[in-house]
């Protein structure tokens, strides 16, 4: 009996090997499947820089609405040329340098108050305070010249005040101590919000305020509620 031609007997749970030729089919398979996935790669990859670029999330930045200031319930326009600060104190709710007009030692500025439903006081009294802190050099009343005006913003009640002369010596506590200034003026307006009002008062040289007086009546017009 010839031993290599014997065959013997299958093994249950075995399987046959597979012969010479059968392992050569599955290398040459094998390699197929790596060409043809390195090729879906690169061409995924290859696109990938072709891709339309994902839409901007909520809050990214835009030119648009880096120009805006979210005060309490409204939002409004910040003029081209106003430079934000910090607030240098904390009744201050924003802050805002109005650079100097040629000729003048001081820049104009901003400042937003806000203290809470019910509190700050009446519009009549911080517009009667304003006006107070403005003096005339011929010792006439400042609110004689003072200009009032009233409006609607957003549905909303404002009041403007317009009063030039000699802005008196500062000596509130905690604020940096000031001589009195001749040649100022204030632009101050009161916006009776849903939840209280809001002051603002513009400060500084009279060519200055000049130079900004229409951008700030836009600030101020330019409020909407949320």
């Amino acid at each position: 009996m010839n031993k290599s031609n014997s065959r013997r007997p299958a093994v249950p749970g075995m399987t046959r090997p597979e012969p010479a030729n059968g392992i050569a089919r599955a290398c040459w398979a094998g390699i197929g499947l790596c060409l043809l996935l390195s090729g879906c790669a690169g061409e995924s990859v290859s696109n990938a820089g072709n891709a339309p670029a994902s839409p901007p999330t909520v809050g990214s930045a835009a030119p648009a609405s880096d120009r805006q200031k979210v005060l309490g319930p409204f939002t409004l326009e910040v003029p081209s040329g106003w430079v934000e600060q910090t607030p240098r104190s904390r009744m201050r709710r924003a802050q805002f340098a109005l650079p100097r007009a040629g000729g003048d030692s001081e820049d104009g500025e901003l400042t937003v108050f806000y203290f809470g439903m019910g509190q700050g006081g009446s519009t009549d009294a911080n517009i009667s305070r304003w006006i107070g802190q403005v003096g005339q050099p011929d010792g006439s009343s400042s609110r004689d010249k003072a200009k009032i005006r009233q409006s609607q913003v957003s549905g909303f009640r404002m009041t403007e005040v317009d009063v030039s002369g000699t802005l008196k010596a500062s000596n509130m506590p905690g604020a940096p101590q000031r001589p009195a200034r001749a040649g100022y003026r204030l632009l101050g307006a009161v916006l009776e919000g849903p939840q209280g009002p809001w002051f603002f008062k513009l400060v500084g040289p009279e060519k200055t305020i000049s130079r900004w007086a229409d951008s700030f009546r836009q600030f101020i017009a330019s409020a909407r509620s949320q």
